[in-house]
């Protein structure tokens, strides 16, 4: 048996895990196993803020039959209801960030608990909202985990639920009995998974996978040294960005450019075999972007404007650095989102298949798609033709009309033959799209910008590099895309100011990454400032 026994103590399961994911059942089922063998157990719960910012947190206490020592009048002991610091067992969480808070709340010792966690993720709201990539490093969540705790079981344990048609509890709770923590056999922890009357057949299935992932013997034997665990963004060294610029570049560089563009643009792939080699794979994919984005003489004007960047590049016949960022970064801004775009996006015959297929939806069953929307007065007039939108941003009336329809958002059913059709039809406006006042402002900008930077380009690559990078900041819409704009004017004035000094590449990669460090740009204005 376990030590917890010969201590007399309770053992003490604590639970991390997200809304729908099942965290109540799997504590039901820990509760159930121990008192069908005759064990004194309870579990409580504590809700998190919301479903993102915080997990709810399952608590289970578990005790053997039998008074405690020194209290032989009772009968039953006393548990107790939220997990303690130091004072944790077993830790099980559905999500790996999830399992790194809990590392960090000081749930987890290196003398005491077993943690069982899943691998997969699912982005926080900081690290989504974050300008740059703000994702934390999983390998750090891993390591952090694996040195905190006396015991690491680390899988996928979502994957195999999801395999299994069943839910992330069920898989949790297969590798809590192939654990060992636990005196009880699998017999003893399948039997509560039987009694539920629910998906039984599917969550044995994941519950069996979870067991068998659990039971495997871990990869390394060797304990890891301690690692600080900040849960900040996932750093980038150079060399990673290089391998994944190497590994875009390299991606369809034996491709047959006709077959991956189509026989629309056919005449176009043909002419980027003119091209640096190294920036083919990119430059196609940007050709397939800005075609289906518009048209053909979309992607026409993108080839052109890369091939302004072709021309002046130093190293054209090597890594082709400048023509790559110039075929990377004008595809993504030429390509920006409006309504237009996102109408597309959302009545893609694709999407509608992977919706059904996420859901696992039957042939025979009906599935409906609910957009919940909230345009903002720009979204509305930026796609007016340029004239009447940049007029009707001006006026009072029609924003306090737009507020009053809009405020409270829209609830719009797409697979509804109303839904659908009013989206289908503000996906077909794209050949009005280049009369949009967001289109001619967004061009004028990108000709300002590729100005810029081929003025750079002619005496210092390094910095037109930079400045094309500066994109990056351009993302969101309503106050982040103001932001965003902001901070892209202040570094546009900045690298005009750089061109010729010393050491101006790295200045300005230094103003961009405090431009990306938050929202507000307030970081940028301090770095300006200093």
């Amino acid at each position: 048996m376990s030590s917890w026994y010969n201590g007399q103590r309770p053992l003490t399961l604590a639970i991390v895990a997200l809304g729908g994911e099942g965290g109540g059942v799997l504590a039901d089922w820990i509760v159930s196993v121990a008192e069908r063998a005759d064990h004194y157990a309870q579990n409580t719960s504590v809700a998190g803020v919301a479903q993102r910012t915080g997990a709810t947190v399952y608590y289970v206490e578990i005790f053997p039959p039998g008074p405690a020592p020194d209290q032989a009048a009772r009968s039953e002991p006393v548990l107790s209801v939220f997990p303690i610091p130091g004072e944790v067992d077993v830790l099980i969480a559905s999500e790996l960030m999830e399992c790194g808070r809990a590392v960090q709340r000081g749930f987890v010792t290196s003398d005491r608990t077993t943690v069982i966690t899943s691998t997969n993720r699912v982005y926080s709201i900081d690290e989504k909202m974050a300008p740059g990539d703000g994702r934390a490093d999983s390998a750090e969540l891993i390591a952090a985990a694996e040195a905190a705790s006396k015991r690491l079981i680390a899988a996928d344990f979502m994957e195999m639920a999801e395999q299994s048609r069943s839910v992330i509890s069920a898989s949790l709770f297969g590798a809590l009995a192939a654990s060992g923590v636990l005196p009880f056999t699998r017999e003893q922890f399948e039997e509560p998974i039987r009694g539920f009357g629910k998906g039984v057949e599917s969550s044995l299935r994941a519950f069996a996978a979870g067991y068998d992932a659990a039971a495997r013997p871990p990869a390394r034997a060797a304990k890891s040294q301690p690692v600080p665990l900040t849960l900040g963004p996932r750093p980038v060294s150079p060399e990673e960005r290089k391998a994944e610029e190497e590994a875009r570049r390299n991606e369809i560089a034996a491709t047959d450019p006709a077959a991956l563009v189509g026989p629309t643009l056919r005449p176009l792939a043909e002419r980027v075999l003119e091209l640096p080699a190294a920036a083919g794979s990119t430059i196609l994919h940007g050709l397939v972007r800005t075609g289906v984005y518009q048209n053909r003489a979309y992607a026409e004007q993108y080839l052109a404007r890369v091939t302004r960047f072709a021309d002046v590049d130093p190293d054209a016949d090597g890594a082709a650095r400048l023509t790559s960022e110039a075929a990377r970064h004008l595809a993504l801004w030429m390509c920006y989102q409006d309504t237009i775009h996102v109408a597309l996006q959302k009545t893609r015959q694709a999407r509608m298949e992977r919706i059904r297929k996420e859901a696992r939806a039957e042939d025979h069953q009906l599935v409906q798609v609910r957009e919940y929307l909230h345009p903002q007065i720009d979204e509305i007039t930026d796609t007016m033709p340029s004239g009447l939108g940049a007029r009707m941003a001006r006026a009072t009336l029609f924003r306090r009309l737009v507020r009053r329809v809009t405020h409270k958002g829209m609830i719009l059913n797409t697979s509804s033959v109303t839904g659908y059709t009013l989206l289908s039809t503000m996906a077909r406006m794209r050949p009005l799209r280049p009369r949009s006042l967001r289109f001619v402002r967004e061009q004028a900008a990108i000709e300002r910008w590729i100005e810029l930077a081929l003025t750079a380009a002619a005496t210092d690559p390094d910095l037109a590099r930079e400045i094309l990078e500066c994109q990056r900041v351009l993302k969101g819409y309503g106050a982040t895309y103001e932001h965003g704009n902001d901070s892209f004017e202040k570094l546009m004035s900045a690298a005009d100011e750089l061109i010729g000094s010393a050491d101006a590449a790295a200045r300005l990669a230094d103003l961009r990454a405090a431009a990306l460090a938050d929202e507000d740009g307030a970081r940028l204005r301090a770095k300006l400032t200093a």
